[in-house]
């Protein structure tokens, strides 16, 4: 395997702005307070993107892994989070046995 010097010189610009965007970021937050509704946004991000992220992967792959996305969400409610993973693979390697 080979690595072309176009690809290597990509994944190193996307990991500098990646470095500069977080620190940054630390860097803008010594200087500014957040309050209000930028606070509650900046709250509700990760979970944002994280469910950009699960949900259409969860949706296009299969009705086996569909399901235990929901299975998973619903253990989530309830469960610690490690629990409603362990529940999730579980659900998911059963439903692939059996869909």
């Amino acid at each position: 395997m080979s690595l072309d010097p176009i690809h290597l010189t990509a994944i190193l610009g996307m990991a500098a702005v990646t470095l500069a965007m977080r620190f940054g970021g630390y860097l803008l937050v010594r200087y500014v307070t957040v309050t209000g509704r930028a606070a509650a946004a900046m709250e509700a991000m990760p979970v944002a993107v994280l469910t950009a992220l699960v949900v259409p992967t969860a949706l296009a792959t299969g009705p086996a892994e569909t399901v235990a996305a929901a299975v998973t969400l619903f253990a989530a409610w309830r469960l610690p989070i490690i629990v409603a993973v362990i529940v999730g693979t579980a659900a998911v390697v059963a439903l692939r046995l059996v869909v």
